[in-house]
């Protein structure tokens, strides 16, 4: 392998030594991919760089999207001096120092782009601290975020940088790297079709994990190496890990993802996303606790066993542990998202929490009121209640709101699954109240 990196051009020991995708970085904006709507002949960098308006950046993607290598290729257009930090590994000292740095050259005529990487790393002092070099021209910021940056950068530090979105690269960008790594070494991958195709999807949209996984199937295998399978390049490489981190957007992207399929009633989906967070190692009692929400929120009524069957698959994988238990969470989401659906009771406690906060704290009517003392009687607390069991129908229809607020409806069934009966019930509850109160 070492022979077959040395035959590039680049034949110095510390070249040979540099990570492929290092040494395949583009050196034109032209030669990034699977971001054209930022770098193509129409995309926001290029129109920015033709009216010679740059501006403070803030780069938000998945990694291997060629954030960094972007920045780098700005700066070389802008003849600005390229200064890289990461948030991880910096701190006030090492913000002071890059701000000094820049003012110097700022003082001899030369302007610095600082790009800093994970810039959502830093505390809101640090961010705030961007604020007078960017605004007096001392730097133009350039930040790299993998996290939704509305809610992981300030707001005053967002309202002088435009946020701009590269995307995860899909299986034809990769493919694109993959033949360049294969022009750049004159060798082909020794995979079949299948195999290319695993490779790729292993990447996950990350251009830089494409081209290590190459290099590694090359480091692997010898000159004359028959073509791997998709079994045998699995073997090899033992798979990558899903790109997924519990704390952070992949976590609420997918359970959002779940969420929504579970109350489109699509169990295929749903069991697709939850069987990827099991895959990536979330917590599943993160799960069952959203399960359970989902029973109350997505179907509530409609379906009151739903409840039942989400606390159940919650209490049997307590009780049974990983990997059996994990099936009983798969039921539940199964039955969630096959369930009939209904946000009414949803929608009703939104609407009666409102209201009690709108409303203070009025007196419910007297004659729902015991009455344990003289006084209370005295008061009028409890006269005139009807026992509703002692009622035909055991139904009274007396009135239970405060008198100074008036009945409200907040429950409004739809006409699916048990609600259909809850409604014909109400409907006829509410005939008889209007018929007794005109008594």
């Amino acid at each position: 392998m070492a022979d077959l990196f040395a035959s590039h051009e680049q034949t110095s020991e510390n070249a040979a030594n540099r990570p492929l995708a290092d040494r395949l970085r583009p050196t034109r904006l032209a030669e990034i991919v699977g971001q054209d709507h930022l770098t193509g002949e129409t995309g926001t960098l290029t129109r920015m760089l033709a009216s010679g308006s740059l501006g403070s950046l803030v780069f938000w993607g998945p990694p291997g999207t060629g954030k960094t290598t972007v920045a780098r290729l700005l700066a070389a257009e802008t003849e600005l001096a390229f200064e890289q930090l990461s948030a991880i590994f910096s701190g006030v000292a090492d913000l002071k120092k890059a701000f000094e740095a820049a003012k110097l050259r700022r003082a001899n005529g030369t302007g610095t782009l600082l790009f800093v990487d994970e810039i959502h790393r830093f505390n809101r002092a640090q961010l705030d601290s961007f604020l007078p070099v960017m605004e007096d021209g001392t730097i133009t910021l350039v930040g790299a975020t993998t996290e939704n940056p509305s809610f992981e950068l300030n707001a005053a530090l967002l309202s002088r940088a435009n946020v701009l979105v590269f995307r995860p690269l899909e299986a034809d960008h990769l493919e694109t790297l993959l033949a360049r790594a294969e022009d750049w070494a004159d060798r082909r991958l020794p995979l079949d079709a299948d195999a290319r195709a695993s490779l790729i999807r292993m990447a996950d949209g990350d251009g830089r994990a494409v081209l290590s996984l190459a290099e590694e199937v090359w480091r692997a295998v010898g000159e004359d190496a028959e073509a791997l399978d998709a079994e045998r390049l699995q073997d090899l490489l033992q798979r990558r890990a899903p790109i997924y981190d519990k704390g952070q957007d992949g976590h609420y992207n997918l359970i959002s993802a779940l969420h929504k399929a579970v109350r489109g009633s699509d169990p295929d989906a749903a069991l697709y996303y939850l069987a990827r967070m099991l895959d990536a190692g979330e917590d599943r009692r993160f799960i069952a606790r959203r399960l359970i929400r989902m029973a109350s929120e997505d179907i509530g009524q409609a379906d009151p066993q739903a409840l039942v069957i989400a606390a159940a698959a919650k209490g049997a994988f307590e009780f049974l542990g990983t990997p059996e238990g994990e099936l009983a969470l798969a039921q539940a989401c199964v039955h969630l998202a096959t369930a009939p659906k209904s946000n009414a009771l949803y929608t009703a406690y939104k609407g009666a929490l409102k209201a009690a906060k709108e409303h203070g704290s009025l007196l419910p009517p007297k004659h729902i009121l015991n009455a344990p003392t003289k006084l209370m009687k005295e008061e009028d607390y409890g006269a005139g209640y009807r026992y509703d069991h002692d009622e035909p129908d055991a139904f009274s229809g007396q009135d239970y709101f405060p008198e100074k607020m008036g009945r409200h409806k907040f429950y409004d069934p739809p006409e699916r699954g048990f609600e259909r009966e809850v409604r014909k019930r109400l409907a006829y509850w509410e005939k008889l109240r209007r018929e007794r109160q005109d008594k």
